[in-house]
């Protein structure tokens, strides 16, 4: 439906029977409860769920911002539960890029400078003709000298995408990418993360509560209470909506602890 290529089967990221307990002084609360999944090599995955539902945990689980209770991690090849904090804290720089609600420029510096802050915190020179190409893909060719505050809220987020995307990562990850833009500045930004999978083979997983922005998606995982409950394969926006609501109406019905 997107036209994206059939992507390669290889799990870029795999998690295998990952557990997230999170006790407290009062209660214990199972945020992730034996998940198991992968994503594949050049697919764009949705990650969505009712509030509470291990969304956001999954994420960080996934991404190594995290470490899960029980449970094996890999990405890239490389087990995550079994590094520490200076091995993974590389690793993310290295290998992950990724894509926040809010942004997250820094506001002293221009375009170029926030694009390659990655590479340069990485002890990497920027090649030019590289980083000049990833501003070009995300229409900003002409704002390479402005400053965030400069900018629209949807140029600041290509700034963002580029940024993910200038170290060449082994995957995307967004959190509510489109949360803070209006409907016409979502769909360009997801068209470019789209984009990003079908030309450049990237892999990009998000969390988002939007079933439009999910439809951009080749397959939603959907999470309840920690576990996943059903998977999508390209998806349109009603279907994820009905699936969500369905959800909804589960989850008040579920007297079970809130999760994150």
């Amino acid at each position: 439906m997107n036209g994206t290529p059939t992507p390669h089967p290889e799990a870029v990221v795999r998690l295998d029977d990952v557990r997230k307990i999170y006790r407290g002084s009062k209660n214990t609360v199972a945020a992730l409860e034996g998940v198991t999944v992968g994503l594949p090599r050049g697919s764009f995955t949705a990650v969505m769920g009712p509030s509470g539902s291990g969304k956001s945990t999954f994420l960080h689980c996934a991404a190594g911002l995290d470490r899960p209770t029980s449970g094996s991690v890999r990405l890239d090849g490389v087990e995550l539960t079994e590094l520490g904090e200076r091995e993974l804290t590389r690793l993310r720089r290295e290998r992950i890029g990724f894509v926040f609600q809010a942004f997250n420029l820094l506001p002293a510096l221009d375009v170029v400078d926030n694009v390659t802050l990655p590479l340069r915190l990485a002890g990497r020179r920027p090649d030019k003709r590289e980083v000049d190409e990833v501003i070009e893909r995300v229409g900003l060719a002409d704002r390479r000298r402005n400053r965030p505050g400069e900018l629209s809220g949807g140029q600041q987020q290509r700034v963002a995408i580029a940024r993910a995307l200038v170290t060449r990562p082994a995957v995307v990850f967004g959190d509510e990418p489109t949360g803070a833009l209006d409907t016409h500045t979502a769909r360009e930004v997801l068209g470019l993360l789209r984009e990003a999978v079908q030309w450049a083979g990237q892999t990009v997983a998000m969390v988002t509560h939007d079933p439009v922005a999910a439809s951009h998606a080749d397959r939603v995982i959907f999470l309840a209470d920690g576990r996943i409950v059903g998977t999508l394969e390209q998806p349109t926006a009603d279907e994820v909506a009905d699936r969500m609501t369905q959800l909804g109406a589960w989850a008040q019905g579920t007297p079970r602890g809130a999760r994150r």
